[in-house]
């Protein structure tokens, strides 16, 4: 073929075209290079076409590398990594999206730009960072970073700490999966399966310096539209003889769809918030030496341990829940799971101590307040450490801490419905709370395509029913129910309206919590522009 196509009547794009197919593979490279030299011989760049030579030295790792120049978009190498790891319907660890733009190096041809992508195994990984048992190891000596299916039990964590939506939940199994760089085949020197299957040889193995990769991510360094590289420190190389230059965007930018809702962690997020607003009230009435009906600590305490128990809910696999505080150094989730329950034993300790030992009543009360307290303050890091804008804490602490406020009081009213204080300072909170909430809306004018200004458009747009639904609700519940209360004199009317408030102001709670969920802008890889 090289012989025909080298003949002048063959030529421009027929050359270019049989030129390519006549290019000998790097098997086929090795195969022929073996067949004149001996091993002692032949140097190592014959070995190291798609994959190194020789093992990682300290202060190395293998990394993909991506030669952009030759990613025709075939997605041969998803459909390689499905097959050669067995993976389920609908489930990849590697995806192909694309960069569009321009202007590129001519202004009449604009940028389409193929890009292939699966876990990095980042030098810091978020994914291990966050896991609340230890489900990821970074090997030592490759520094491919392993997922233990076994060890996992299915809280997803680590698929919202991700920026780049590598770790994948497989709902069937209950557990987290992910590219591990076919660590099986590299152990016994053969190439990952996206490696070997792609037929241009735009992905390969080689061996990056940790020093190098941190530099790279400190200069912003890595590709176009992905998320900071400076959070986890990826090592896949991207490369090409032809830089993208000009204004670039992922083909689904404009993508704007509302991510999922999350309801047992909404369930239980507003629940435990509720109760410790409502210990957090009864110790400051105890303090100030006022009459506190039991009814509060009691409702407050069912309240908690309800939301406690919700969020089992939310795990793939209930039964290792147990292993919760593994990562207890490190993650957040469990530092959570531990304030809450060293919450949920004060509260009880508290009210069993206002029957057998009422003089420890008021130091067990300060103590299950403050642990309230704490408890969710580890809420909002949770949310926080991710790195989502939506999620970050000068927005979802003045939440989080409004709901405690909101429902507390609310609880409070049911137990005094009498009380015209806290009737007061519960319209007050929700008025607060609910302007706090709208002012969202102002990164409207946001001439940027932000997160923010994104997270904004999914609230008036795809959300909007939500959105209103729960701006009625927070008014019903926690400002005109409680102002019929002031006003009403009859008590079993105001214990009647005081309970209904509760339930409007709490079913409110959980339209703005999914809310919290659903219009968040997940960070990720550019994808394609039917994603």
């Amino acid at each position: 073929m090289k012989t025909l196509a080298s003949q002048p009547a063959f030529g421009g794009l027929i050359d270019a075209i049989l030129d390519d197919q006549a290019d000998l593979s790097a098997v086929d490279r090795f195969s022929l290079f073996h067949a004149d030299h001996s091993p002692a011989t032949v140097p190592s760049r014959v070995y190291s076409a798609l994959m190194p030579a020789r093992a990682p030295r300290p202060g190395e790792q293998y990394a993909f590398e991506v030669d952009l120049d030759r990613c025709s978009g075939c997605k041969a190498c998803v459909v390689a990594c499905h097959s050669m790891n067995g993976l389920d319907d609908g489930e990849v660890w590697r995806e192909v999206g694309l960069l569009v733009g321009g202007p590129a190096a001519r202004a009449d041809l604009p940028i389409l730009q193929h890009v292939t992508s699966a876990c990095h195994h980042c030098v810091d990984p978020a994914c291990l960072n966050a896991c609340p048992v230890d489900a990821y190891e970074k090997d030592p000596v490759t520094g491919i970073v392993k997922h233990l299916d076994d060890q996992c039990f299915g809280c997803q964590y680590c698929t919202l700490a991700c920026p780049y939506d590598a770790p994948k939940f497989h709902a069937a199994k209950g557990i987290v999966r992910k590219c591990d760089m076919c660590s099986d085949r590299l152990a016994v020197g053969e190439a990952p399966a996206c490696v070997q299957g792609c037929p241009h040889e735009a992905i390969r193995i080689r061996l990056v310096e940790v020093a190098e990769v941190v530099a790279l991510a400190d200069a912003k360094i890595f590709l176009p539209t992905a998320p900071d590289p400076g959070y986890t420190l990826p090592t896949t190389r991207y490369i090409s003889k032809h830089p993208l230059r000009g204004p670039v965007r992922a083909a689904d930018h404009y993508y704007n769809e509302p991510e999922h809702a999350h309801w047992p962690l909404v369930v239980m997020l507003v629940l435990t918030q509720a109760s410790a607003g409502g210990f957090a009230i009864d110790a400051v009435s105890r303090a100030r030496g006022l009459y506190v009906p039991f009814t509060l600590p009691a409702l407050s305490l069912a309240l908690g341990l309800i939301g406690i128990h919700a969020s089992l809910l939310h795990l793939g696999r209930p039964l290792y829940a147990y292993r919760a505080l593994i990562g207890i150094r490190h993650s957040w989730l469990s530092r959570e799971i531990a304030a809450f329950g060293a919450f949920g034993a004060l509260t009880s300790t508290y009210l069993a101590a206002l029957f057998l030992r009422p003089a420890l009543a008021p130091w067990l009360s300060l103590a299950a307040a403050l642990s309230g307290v704490a408890a969710v303050l580890c809420s909002v890091m949770v949310y926080h450490v991710v790195r989502r804008p939506f999620w970050h804490a000068s927005l979802s602490l003045p939440k989080f801490f409004g709901t405690l406020a909101l429902l507390g009081l609310s609880v409070a009213l049911v137990a005094s419905p009498r009380s015209r204080f806290i009737a007061s300072l519960l319209v007050a909170t929700t008025l607060a709370k609910l302007a706090l909430e709208a002012s969202a809306l102002t990164h409207l004018r946001d001439p940027r395509s932000s997160p923010l200004r994104r997270s904004a458009e999914l609230l008036i747009k795809p959300l909007a029913k939500a959105s209103i639904a729960r701006l009625i609700l927070g008014f019903l519940g926690g400002v005109l129910l409680p102002l019929v209360v002031l006003m009403t004199p009859e008590p079993k009317i105001q214990a009647a309206l005081a309970l209904a408030a509760f339930v409007l102001a709490f079913t409110g709670e959980i339209a703005e919590r999914a809310l919290f969920f659903a219009a968040v802008v997940r960070p990720k890889m550019p994808g394609g522009v039917s994603s």
